[in-house]
């Protein structure tokens, strides 16, 4: 952080950061420093990068998330193009390259990011750690889907997580990356008996004390 604009640094931390109080835990505050610090990582593995560009993609990147979820990485890439306060720092082509970045960010992108600080990006937003992406999902889903037991949070965490990074999940990352390769093992294992895929879901959202302990015909759905 000591190579980013004090300035540039300081309007983010009073003005951006404070709107992630909108949206869901999983897409907070906490998340946006995790993706920052990942993003520096990734950098490192590039010469010539605007370490301002990777830090203000990685801090706009989930702006609009309490917004339009199913949207957001548009109208996040929005919210800084239209940042007035933006223009003193970066050029119209940096801009026009950061905010093609945000919107590329998304797992479910179906083409390669457009540029470096997009693939920066989309890499340094994946989840590296099991304990972590079952409580974003659980954060997910209290949200957005209030309505549902805990048989059907289970269940929709499973193929949710199934589907994003089983054997052929739709998330991946465009760098190297060991401790994604890691992970992606660690879920596969996971992935294997859904009834210990419950209970761990429920231990590590302490939720086990709040609903009566599932049976495993109830989280298997058979």
């Amino acid at each position: 952080m000591n190579k980013i604009n004090n300035e540039l640094q300081k309007y983010v931390e009073e003005r951006i950061f404070p709107i992630y109080d909108n949206n869901d835990s999983g897409h907070g505050i906490d998340h946006i420093m995790y993706v920052i610090g990942r993003s520096f990582k990734f950098a490192n593995q590039f010469e010539n990068i605007d370490l301002n560009m990777v830090y203000v993609v990685a801090s706009f990147h989930d702006l609009a998330h309490h917004i339009d979820k199913d949207n957001h990485e548009v109208l996040s890439a929005n919210l800084f193009y239209l940042n007035e306060k933006m223009k003193e720092f970066f050029t119209y082509e940096q801009r026009g390259i950061i905010k093609d970045a945000i919107e590329d960010h998304r797992a479910s992108l179906d083409h390669e990011p457009r540029s470096v600080y997009g693939k920066i990006i989309s890499s340094a937003d994946r989840n590296v750690d099991i304990i972590s992406s079952l409580k974003r999902t659980h954060a997910y889903t209290i949200k957005h889907y209030p309505e549902l037991d805990l048989n059907e949070m289970i269940n929709r965490a499973y193929n949710h997580i199934s589907e994003k990074f089983g054997d052929c999940g739709y998330a991946k990352v465009w760098l190297v990356d060991e401790e994604f390769d890691k992970f992606k093992n660690d879920v596969k294992e996971l992935l294997k008996d859904k009834y210990t895929f419950g209970i761990k879901y429920m231990e590590v959202n302490n939720i086990c004390l709040l609903y009566t302990s599932p049976s495993p015909r109830d989280i298997s759905g058979s």
